[in-house]
């Protein structure tokens, strides 16, 4: 399953209302389909403050755009932290089965 350029461009401009908060919300975007990283591995590497981030992974996740992938420690802050995806390919899959969550097995 992929994301279309277009759905994603689509959800950017109507959550960022202004021209600051757009670009950041791009570039947040853009950076966690190439990588997988912690919201302080995405602000180290796009400047882009903390609180912001955890704003905009919020709106993500409720669009459906951007998936938790493994609970790890940071390599930023040296804490557990969910590391972050908004690559489709790169997202979790998870089974529900009769008894609860679990691999379906």
């Amino acid at each position: 399953m992929t994301v279309s350029p277009q759905t994603a461009t689509a959800f950017i401009i109507a959550e960022a209302k202004n021209s600051e908060f757009h670009t950041q919300l791009k570039t947040i975007f853009y950076f966690l389909q190439e990588n997988i990283a912690t919201a302080s591995m995405v602000a180290n590497a796009t400047g882009i403050p903390q609180k912001n981030i955890c704003r905009f992974k919020r709106d993500l996740e409720k669009a459906g755009l951007l998936w938790e992938v493994k609970k790890d420690t940071c390599k930023t802050t040296g804490f557990k932290a969910w590391y972050l995806t908004t690559n489709p390919g790169k997202a979790p899959y998870h089974q529900y089965n009769l008894f609860g969550y679990g691999s379906g097995q």
